[in-house]
């Protein structure tokens, strides 16, 4: 059974790309185009979808604006389409926590890489579960008496990821253990996120820069295109750096795992979120076998249980938690008044 799409873009040129684009896959059937919201709520009347990819900027009605009116009456997957301009970032953050499955960008410079995962991210997201995307209440109160126990934190995420981790880092406490972050994203775009984290929370949140130090109270972010990993020099510190892609990702997940298992052995939490495809299990397993703690988020809360049922499958992962669980047991897990409990 095909997969059918509507094509929501106020260019046509970016219309007849994304269509081709799209058709080029015989799973998936353009069944209508449309320029504007207008159009586009006309078409999905109309024709039913099951997916629509829809631009960012468009006239009479932006795609933000037309996504809540979409998700508030007629809830769908959506696929959000963006230039890679700071302002269309923030919309598209704001895209995903609202609901919409992705985001992909639009081709830059006549390089046609950013619509590689394209179908494949309409596919997934025709599968994808629908849910409520309310702003969770802050549960970093429900522990007193928090103390880092010197341990480190490092969480990898993909689709789905952003309303995850807005689940997670606002509620850690302003001294939480050092986090350490690999979440799927364009380059233009982790930036504002990191600036939307750290509005949104206690700690400091980065985006990692090469060689920075690795501090308690502060979360880094990978940049969008580089891997992260993590190195000794004196101090504990971030190292960036621009190698293959892994699993078809820069910044991969798996690279961060890794690096940190070889130089943090024991000493870290791992934790791997919602997500396409299986980047980050192998890390993930690496993690484990060193000694680390790990976590994954449960089938039930993940919008794509891949990255990790890939995970859980390897045996990378001790405990299965639904995402609302998660910051909470961060955060015994790292508490040095936990440990003191347990043993006394």
């Amino acid at each position: 059974m095909t997969i059918r799409v509507i094509v929501v873009d106020d260019s046509a040129t970016m219309r007849g790309l994304i269509s081709a684009t799209l058709r080029a896959d015989p799973e998936i059937e353009v069944v209508g185009q449309a320029a504007d919201a207008n159009e586009a709520r006309a078409a999905i009347k109309a024709l039913q979808p099951d997916v629509i990819t829809l631009d960012i900027e468009m006239p009479h009605m932006n795609g933000l604006d037309f996504l809540e009116k979409i998700m508030r009456l007629r809830p769908m997957p959506v696929v959000m389409v963006s230039t890679l301009t700071h302002k269309a970032a923030d919309i598209s953050i704001r895209a995903m926590e609202m609901g919409a499955f992705d985001c992909v960008a639009k081709p830059h410079g006549g390089e046609m890489d950013s619509f590689a995962t394209l179908a494949e991210k309409v596919k997934a997201a025709s599968h994808s579960r629908m849910k409520l995307h309310n702003k969770p209440a802050h549960i970093a109160n429900a522990i007193s008496h928090y103390a880092p126990d010197g341990r480190i934190i490092a969480i990898g995420s993909s689709t789905g990821g952003v309303e995850s981790l807005l689940r997670i880092i606002p509620n850690f406490p302003k001294n939480c253990p050092p986090t350490l972050i690999t979440q799927h994203m364009p380059a233009t775009f982790t930036k504002r996120f990191a600036e939307r984290l750290d509005r949104e929370s206690p700690p400091t949140v980065v985006e990692a820069s090469d060689g920075c130090i690795i501090q308690t109270g502060h979360v880094y972010l990978a940049p969008g295109d580089s891997h992260l990993e993590v190195a000794r020099g004196g101090s504990l510190h971030c190292v960036l750096n621009n190698g293959e892609r892994v699993n078809n990702h820069r910044p991969s997940v798996d690279v961060m795992f890794r690096s940190i298992a070889k130089l943090v052995g024991n000493r870290a939490i791992g934790v791997i979120l919602t997500g396409m495809g299986a980047d980050g299990a192998e890390g993930l397993l690496a993690m484990r076998r060193a000694g680390a703690d790990t976590l994954g988020q449960d089938e039930a809360t993940s919008l794509v249980y891949g990255m990790p049922r890939v995970a859980f499958e390897v045996g990378a992962v001790a405990q299965q938690l639904p995402i609302q669980n998660i910051a909470q047991k961060l955060l015994q897990m790292s508490n040095m008044h936990s440990h003191e409990r347990q043993t006394a």
